[in-house]
């Protein structure tokens, strides 16, 4: 019967914890603006072109592990400069911007940026202080890395 008890009071602590994080980081998270900016660049050892492909790949885009976010194109500069836009999304948007440039050598760097809004205030504390900002673009670059590894550049 102790040992219950105990569990029942371990759970009851760390559901109340979690309201208290909920609470405090709805808090914080108002005064956090709205709009954030997030870069990263890279350099990959394939042409521009070979990176074109993968980015405007439907399958790729569908397989790179970051959820079922709908975006539009509204900028398209083949194989330099491509913008899309979220949409259908309540609770964040904004833009990424992937500019490609040819590198000495026949490689790309790949600069991405994001312009990002998140309206819910608990959300961006999230993004802010525990997730991070970057993380999106990281963990795309890295599945683009993958793709572009696995058939040899």
């Amino acid at each position: 019967m102790e040992i219950v008890l105990a569990v029942l009071g371990a759970l009851a602590a760390l559901v109340i914890l979690l309201v208290l994080v909920f609470i405090a980081g709805s808090v914080v998270g108002r005064s956090l603006p709205v709009g954030h900016v997030a870069t990263r660049s890279v350099t990959l050892a394939v042409p521009p072109e070979r990176v074109w492909d993968v980015i405007n790949d439907p399958a790729f885009m569908r397989s790179r592990g970051v959820g079922d976010v709908k975006t539009e194109t509204v900028g398209s500069v083949p194989p330099r400069r491509l913008v899309r836009r979220i949409v259908d999304e309540t609770d964040f948007g904004g833009t990424w911007t992937s500019e490609l440039n040819a590198e000495p050598g026949g490689g790309t760097r790949l600069v991405i940026t994001e312009n990002g809004e998140i309206y819910n205030a608990f959300f961006r504390f999230v993004s802010r202080y525990i997730v991070g900002h970057h993380r999106t673009i990281d963990s795309f670059i890295a599945a683009l890395r993958r793709h572009l590894e696995a058939r040899g550049g």
